[in-house]
């Protein structure tokens, strides 16, 4: 099967890295245009099995499946299917486009028939003030091309966060009922919670500082109960597991103390975020899981990608330092020390910080309640996004 759509269609192109992180935003913000501004989207990925495991309905064997509105088609390289150019191509995170279809954009360029589409780099989300300066900046390809890097961001002069309209609204729901929190944890196999215990979910790279808040929390009131999925936290916690990570199943309950690891299913993007919600605090890596968090209204840490010359604790501060703005310091200096020294792996500053928090629960979670209002600057990627189209 061949796109079909018209020339007013966009192409999202994304490859899969760290299994889900990349393929989770332009899953979003595909399903977001095809949803809320009725453009016809083509999402093409290049692991189709990692994919579904965020979107369990998907074929992996298929080439081409519509979800939501959108399109998903199995990029092959060399591209094995049909391309027919839109009105917009959306390189993910600075993937490299196929060369048949680069080659295609340089013939509609030298045609007078017909424009190229507007081609677009959508950029890893940062907090760091340069990006307000790149954000938009037309940059000429070697073969006479023009392509516009978008950056995500949380300042007016940015392109904006991804938010579905109804989001913060129907999250507000959810929280206000006290037994979706419990209901969900029931769907999930999650037993053994009860309503006064802390919750949190953890969704981390591997890390001693897990290990060290684990060690913790098997001593702390109230109970703990960390829900974690099978995958790289677990690898921080092999002491702690009655067998191999292979062998664990969804639902199981493994307890020390009063902290119990439950081990969770995978789910959908729509439970991940429920999920989040139900949380009393939320543990999360990548971008995606750490915008998600920020849109639970509740505190967490932000376990960033790691990279060489420490540059990621670089984008760690910017971010802190926007998201602490407005605190005292009696509030903001616990978290930013939490979230640094879990980042920097100090497993004694890590615990230290973490009782710290204690003092400053309410009014952490206040402000973790009113953040995603300011930061959506009333307006949201998607919608940003396709005014930028329309202007250029």
């Amino acid at each position: 099967m061949t796109p079909t759509q018209a020339s007013s269609h966009w192409d999202i192109f994304c490859t899969v890295v760290d299994n889900y992180g990349d393929i989770g935003v332009t899953w979003r913000l595909a399903q977001q245009l095809a949803g809320e501004y009725r453009i016809s989207v083509n999402l093409w990925v290049d692991d189709l099995h990692s994919f579904s495991h965020i979107l369990p309905q998907l074929d992996p064997g298929l080439s081409s499946q519509t979800f939501a509105g959108v399109t998903i088609f199995k990029w092959n390289t060399p591209l094995d299917i049909g391309f027919t150019p839109g009105a917009v191509l959306i390189e993910s995170f600075a993937c490299e486009l196929p060369e048949k279809i680069k080659a295609q954009l340089l013939a509609q360029h030298q045609s007078a028939e017909q424009a190229p589409p507007l081609w677009l780099n959508l950029e890893y989300l940062s907090a760091e003030d340069w990006v307000d300066n790149c954000h938009g900046l037309p940059s000429l390809q070697a073969s006479g091309l023009k392509k516009f890097f978008y950056f995500p961001g949380f300042t007016p002069k940015t392109g904006g966060l991804i938010c579905e309209k109804n989001l913060l609204t129907q999250r507000a729901e959810w929280q206000s009922c006290a037994d979706n929190r419990l209901g969900l944890f029931a769907e999930l196999g999650l037993t053994g919670i009860a309503p006064q215990d802390k919750v949190i979910s953890v969704f981390s790279y591997e890390t001693r500082a897990l290990a060290a808040l684990c060690q913790l929390w098997q001593v702390s009131m109230p109970r703990v109960h960390a829900l974690i999925p099978k995958g790289r936290s677990l690898n921080s916690l092999t002491q702690l597991l009655p067998c191999p990570i292979a062998d664990l199943v969804p639902g199981q309950r493994i307890v020390h103390g009063n902290l119990t690891l439950h081990i969770l299913p995978m789910t959908d993007q729509q439970a991940f975020d429920r999920l989040l919600w139900s949380c009393d605090f939320n543990i999360v890596r990548g971008e995606d899981s750490f915008l998600r968090a920020q849109w639970a209204a509740k505190p967490f840490i932000w376990h960033i990608y790691p990279q060489e010359d420490d540059y990621h604790l670089v984008k760690l501060e910017a971010f802190m330092s926007l998201y602490c703005d407005n605190l005292t310091p009696e509030i903001a200096k616990p978290w930013a020390e939490l979230n640094l020294a879990f980042n920097q792996e100090q497993q004694s500053a890590v615990n230290l910080h973490w009782q710290e928090l204690d003092s400053v629960d309410l009014p952490l979670l206040q402000h973790a309640q009113q953040w995603p209002i300011d930061a959506l600057n009333d307006a949201d990627l998607a919608s940003r996004l396709v005014q930028f189209v329309k202007n250029s």
